[in-house]
């Protein structure tokens, strides 16, 4: 394999034994060879990112909104949108070393109860329309919340309702001036403590709390820090940031947290994403995060302006398009590609986005190829994408401004992280291959320290110090990582839901209209689609009452009959409460059923994903194809 120029090897390839199959050899970022960042005085937790920040910039104007006229041990939920309070309440957990509990309902009904239960949360703040939410999980919840704080005002029924469960309840104005004639001695707090619990989606069963320590940010941050110098696009006082995506979840986490670091400014955006435009336009970023969804919408929209704009619009902006392209293909920096097309042509796209943005990172789940490419040449601003998990403390890889081969990758290792792949012989992948590709496995100080309470499944990813992603990559020849498959039956769509598509399958089998049914989903798409062995006798009974008169593959072919089927199946998810992205939107119905003739079954009867999917694979497209134009032609 070619020489990799943005990675450096610290440890040689293992072959594989009985016990475990072979590793490729670990690699390191190019910008520095050491497992840590070097220490600083005094910054070991969160708590003294804020507070250094606090003595550095003093002045400084940190967050903002737009209006429109001892604690050891300590579990404290925080329930609501973004906003400053949810920040505030957050440095409240970081100053007094409580571990912070993000709640969150997309995981599914009942799981802000769980949560509750399963991290024994005995404070919560908690936004304001969001209460009647909250109140939904007592009286089991009331086993572990003792103190309810609003993030505004409580009325007089909800206090009622809170305090016959016997907990206190406090407006925000109230809280604030409890202790405030008192002093109080901050605990001691250590590098190694756990500061937040977050909790992720597992493939079946219960969310799982990841366990996040005060180091595992701050590795993160210094290594961000260190890619962001070497390319001479270091954060400062001077960056603002658009608080947009669920604080809930590390990936925001973290970056708010870097942007607090360097005293940059935070604005929340109103919570309406048909607004978030509009929010764009009136705060003027400079960092941009988003999930490939957002910019999916971004990239629809400045497409839809420019092929109703008029033919001599449409030329020049063809014209400028095709000149920068290729003049970024040549290796050239996007400010020197084509500076005159930049102030002519694109800076519209840029003041669309308002005006100030220099990096848009891309996060959460893979960014589609021509996506990526079409916005590295209109935005004027560099487009990098990130790779990582919860468990990983969101960053493990990145890409790089300025390296043209970065496209449709998630780059190289970020500084303080080690990389391996592991070889799966069952699905092919060999990480001694050429090219190597196997499972990535990462090791380091970011690494969580376990999920909380579940020893079990920890030792499930966790071998010699190795997390096991379950994702599959390969390494390009300069040293990124593209990401090419997941281990298990398990994937994520584009808004970054994951799916666990057998237990799914398992529940439409119920369906009385379905025989067998193989469910696809990917991450450049939003939605599920399916295909389905439909039962014949109950197809041929529903084709009867309604007067279709044909044979069994015709009805099959009819799109009356396919209209059925999805009715049936949003019965069936509706009567199982599941969540809106696990509804099918598209079905291609085969009279025949899957089969070990077509090498689509297993002598088990097991379904071979990968070969279903080569075999339907342009069904699958045809239907993605029609959904999407269906979805443009009703926005």
């Amino acid at each position: 394999m070619a020489e990799k120029t943005l990675i450096v090897e610290v440890e040689k390839a293992k072959e594989g034994t009985e016990e475990r199959p072979s590793m490729g050899p670990v690699y390191r970022s190019v910008f520095c060879n050491d497992p840590t960042p070097p220490p600083i005085q005094g910054l070991d937790t969160c708590w003294d990112i804020f507070r250094m920040s606090v003595e550095k910039y003093p002045t400084k104007t940190m967050l903002g909104v737009r209006e429109i006229v001892d604690g050891k041990g300590v579990k404290c939920g925080i329930y609501g949108a973004n906003s400053p309070k949810w920040i505030m309440s957050m440095q409240a957990c970081n100053a007094h070393g409580l571990f912070c509990v993000p709640l969150y309902d997309t995981l599914g009904s009942g799981a802000v109860e769980f949560i509750i239960s399963h991290a024994e949360v005995s404070i919560a703040f908690v936004e304001e329309k969001k209460i009647p939410e909250l109140l939904k999980t007592f009286p089991n919840a009331a086993n572990y919340v003792k103190t309810l704080v609003s993030f505004g005002d409580v009325t007089p029924e909800q206090r009622q309702q809170v305090e016959q469960f016997g907990l206190t309840v406090y407006s925000w104005e109230d809280f604030l001036k409890v202790g405030h004639d008192q002093t109080f001695d901050l605990p001691e707090k250590k590098k190694s403590d756990v500061c937040t619990i977050m909790y992720t989606s597992g493939t079946t069963g219960d969310p799982k709390g990841v366990l996040i320590t005060n180091e595992s940010i701050i590795t993160l941050l210094a290594g961000i820090d260190k890619v962001l110098m070497s390319c001479n696009e270091k954060l400062s006082d001077k960056d603002v940031y658009l608080s947009y995506l669920p604080l809930a979840h590390i990936f925001d986490r973290v970056i708010e947290e870097a942007m607090i670091m360097h005293g940059a400014s935070i604005g929340f955006w109103r919570g309406d994403i048909k607004l978030l435009l509009e929010d764009i336009g009136e705060l003027k970023p400079t960092i941009f995060v988003a999930v490939p969804r957002v910019l999916d919408r971004v990239y629809n929209g400045l497409n839809q302006k420019i092929s109703t704009g008029g033919f001599m619009k449409q030329t020049v902006f063809n014209f400028a398009y095709s000149y920068k392209l290729h003049s970024l293909g040549k290796g050239r920096n996007h400010e020197e590609a084509s500076p005159l097309f930049d102030k002519i042509v694109f800076n519209k796209v840029k003041q669309g986005l308002g005006g100030r943005v220099r990096i848009i990172l891309s996060g959460a789940a893979p960014l589609s190829k021509h996506v990526e490419g079409y916005l590295r040449v209109v935005t004027c601003a560099h487009i990098l994408q990130g790779y990582g998990l919860t468990e990983t403390c969101a960053g493990t890889f990145v890409s790089l401004p300025n390296e043209k081969d970065m496209l449709g990758t998630v780059g190289p290792p970020v500084p303080y992280v080690d990389v391996c792949l592991e070889s799966i012989p069952e699905m092919g992948y060999d990480a001694l291959g050429d090219p190597p590709r196997g499972e990535i496995c990462v090791r380091g100080s970011t690494v969580f320290k376990g999920y909380y309470k579940r020893e079990d499944l920890t030792k499930e990813v966790m071998t010699n110090g190795w997390f096991h992603t379950g994702d599959i990559g390969e390494w390009q020849p300069n040293g990124a990582m593209k990401i090419i498959d997941r281990k298990k039956n398990i994937f994520k769509l584009s808004q970054g839901e994951y799916v666990a598509v057998e237990h799914l399958e398992n529940i439409y089998i119920q369906a009385s209209v379905v025989d067998s049914i193989w469910i696809y989903g990917n991450s450049f798409e939003s939605y599920l689609v399916a295909i389905v062995n439909p039962n014949k006798q109950a197809i041929e009974k529903w084709a009867e009452e309604n007067h279709i008169t044909a044979d069994f593959d015709s009805v099959c072919e009819d799109s009356k009959t396919k209209t059925y089927v999805i009715g049936e199946l949003v019965k069936i998810a509706k009567e199982k409460k599941l969540k809106g992205f696990e509804f099918i939107k598209g079905v291609h119905l085969d009279p025949v059923p899957f089969d070990m003739e077509r090498g689509l079954m297993t002598p088990t009867f097991k379904k071979k994903r990968p070969e279903l999917l080569k075999y339907y694979q342009n069904t699958i497209d045809d239907m993605y194809k029609t959904l999407n134009e269906s979805n443009k032609s009703n926005a």
